[in-house]
């Protein structure tokens, strides 16, 4: 039976089609909620892990920022992780110019400002990596932009 000779391109492009989409069930719809190692997943945003990256990438902005007064989360928008060699967050904030000075410690009382003129909330974009068994952390990126 002669074939095209086209048709072992047809059937090899049907075979990747079908392999891709049985490896990742998920294709053309985003971020999954479970998936491979090393794909994104999407995070809750109350999981312990996610807190204390949120806590450490707000603790690093602060420190990096040259506003007198500090900042912190008003809500987290989304989150993700990666399992890589550890563990990648990437966190997208919304931050909120606190009344509290760089000499105040704990952020979790300060309320924000609610003077027009001195009310600053921002989009940050956080990535956190993470790896528990060294007890290292780290802010790998970051970026902000004004609402």
């Amino acid at each position: 039976m002669a074939g095209s000779p086209r048709t072992p391109l047809l059937l090899l492009a049907v075979l990747a089609l079908a392999l891709a989409l049985a490896v990742s069930p998920a294709a053309g719809q985003g971020v999954r909620k479970k998936g491979l190692v090393g794909g994104l997943m999407e995070a809750d945003v109350n999981e312990k892990g996610v807190q204390e990256a949120l806590s450490f990438a707000i603790r690093e902005y602060n420190k990096q920022s040259n506003d007198a007064y500090q900042s912190r989360a008003v809500r987290v928008v989304r989150a993700f992780k990666q399992v890589v060699s550890g563990m990648n967050y990437f966190l997208d904030v919304e931050i909120g110019r606190t009344t509290c000075t760089k000499s105040q410690a704990n952020l979790d009382n300060c309320p924000f400002h609610d003077q027009p003129q001195l009310k600053r909330q921002k989009l940050c974009n956080f990535q956190v990596y993470v790896v528990p068994w060294t007890n290292t952390i780290s802010l790998v990126n970051f970026s902000c932009q004004n609402e």
